[in-house]
Parts: structure tokens; sequence; C-alpha cells
């Protein structure tokens, strides 16, 4: 593996402390604070240290933005242990306070009722450019101060299906799709780890989907005096999925209303929907806030 799809199986592996409490290390991945990608794997994660079943949900809510220097311990409660479905809830503490809160859910799979809404059609990811490439192009937009946060080479490779300047945004329409995967195959021995896979997919399921909601309004996440931040998140495992295979991410929002933006994710791998997510996320503006 490269040293950027390592460091992500590294990033998600967590040290046991004591039983069910664990301890994951802080990455810089987007600024001072720590990604919302990272706790939630780390976090889904540590829960799935403590049963042999796949997750089939999450739902978790950011208390606080979590300090990129220090590490994070989580702390795993069982709730239930039944013989349908395993219960855990899980807390991210660091320096002393809770910073993130997530209920999981666990069961086997399960054959039933099977139906899926159709997949959307797109040009497929090796037709399409990718984002590192697409930041080479427009390089001269990206101001010094921020030009190496902004180059510097995600862990996950992203192509998106859509091309926009993020230095010059536009009014669109509140829709979003790219292609997902691990830079390299994931190595042997961890590459049929289910919980692995699942907890690369809940890191790269928190990229852009909150940016769903600003694009009707013209913004991102680069526009001066935007405040943003995760406020919840829920992911649903619907099927089973390769993280180092593209995954296609399609994304939309529905509404955005009282400084907060509600976006709905849905990933498909070989024509199957494996995962939906939804987000709500604050987009306060801080001229607003001051008055």
């Amino acid at each position: 593996m490269n040293n950027l799809t390592q460091e992500l199986v590294d990033l998600l592996t967590l040290e046991k402390l004591e039983e069910h409490i664990f301890r994951g290390q802080s990455v810089n991945l987007v600024g001072k604070r720590v990604f919302g990608g990272q706790v939630l794997g780390q976090a889904l994660r540590a829960a799935s240290y403590t049963t042999d079943r796949p997750a089939h949900s999450l739902h978790a809510y950011f208390l606080f933005g979590g300090d990129v220097n220090a590490p994070i311990i989580y702390e795993v409660e069982k709730l239930r242990d039944g013989k349908s479905f395993v219960s855990r809830q899980v807390r991210a503490i660091q320096h002393g306070r809770t910073i993130f809160s997530a209920m999981v859910s666990f069961a086997h799979p399960e054959e039933g009722l099977d139906y899926q809404i159709a997949e959307p059609e797109y040009p497929k990811a090796e037709d399409l450019i990718s984002e590192q490439d697409l930041k080479e192009n427009i390089i001269n937009f990206v101001p010094e101060n921020i030009r190496a946060a902004f180059m510097r080479p995600r862990h996950v490779e992203i192509r998106p299906v859509s091309i926009s300047n993020p230095f010059q945004p536009q009014p669109e329409s509140p829709s979003y799709a790219h292609y997902i995967k691990t830079h390299e195959k994931l190595a042997a021995d961890v590459a049929n780890d289910i919980s692995l896979n699942q907890a690369i997919v809940a890191f790269y399921s928190d990229y852009t989907l909150m940016m769903s909601a600003l694009r009707p309004h013209g913004m991102n996440y680069l526009t001066p005096s935007l405040q943003c931040a995760s406020i919840d998140h829920a992911i649903y495992f619907h099927k089973p999925f390769k993280a180092d295979e593209w995954m296609l991410y399609d994304m939309d929002a529905t509404v955005s209303s009282s400084s907060r933006g509600l976006n709905f994710g849905k990933m498909w791998q070989n024509g199957q929907l494996v995962c939906s997510t939804t987000q709500e996320g604050l987009m306060r503006l801080r001229e607003i806030e001051n008055q």
C-alpha cells in the first residue's frame, strides 16, 4: 500500500487501553479541528472491536471540535447483546470532556425482502479527472496562505462527476456526486476485514456531504465569514462493499433553515445501493450572528 492508504489504515486502527476503552491518534486533515470523518471512523472501529457482527447503522452527534494535537479516547458501553441485534454506545473523550457521542447497532446479514431504487446515471470513474488534478488546474486561484493545505492530497482518491472552481462559487442545484476509494488496494491481511472497510467508508462519508446545502446559496467551505460544522451524522450499511474499489457517492440537500442544512447521501458499488447517509450541518453567516 502507498503511504496515504497505509496512514489511513493506521489512523483507523486503535490501541486497546482497557476492556472497552481504546485510543486513537489525531491527524491534521482539514485544519485546526479534527476532521469529523476521522472521529466517525475511529468510533465505529472502537465499537466494532467489542462484537463479531458487522454494523448496520450509526447515529452520531459532534459535540465539540476535536484537538488535532491530542489523541482521542473512545469508551464503548455495551447496551445490548441480543440474538438479532447488538447495541453499543461510544463516547469520544479529549482533554477530559466528551467531544462526540454515537450509537451503533450491529447485526448478522439475513435473507429477506430485497428492493432498491435505480442507480443514477453518471460517467464512469475511469472517464473522470481526479480531484488532485483538478486542484492543479486551478492553483493560480489559490491564495498563498492556504495553498499548501489546499493542495495537500487526501487520504482517499476522489473523482468529481461535475467540475467547479471553489474560489469562484455560483448558485447551483443542491446536489453533488463523486467517486471515491482508497488510493491503492488494501493489504491482503486486512482487505476482508469488514470492520476496517466500514470504518474507511465512515471516514470518507463526511467529505463534502454538508456542502450540498450550501450550493444553492453560491457558497462553500471557503466562503469568508461562513461558519461550517457537522452537527450530526448517520450511516446505514445495507450490503457488503469494498472500500478500495470505486464507490459512487451521490449527495443532495432538501432544506436550509435556521443556519442549518439537511443533507442526504447514497453510496453505490457495482450497481448496488450499499450505504445511505444523513447529516445536518451548521452553516452560519457570522455577520448575521454578530448583529
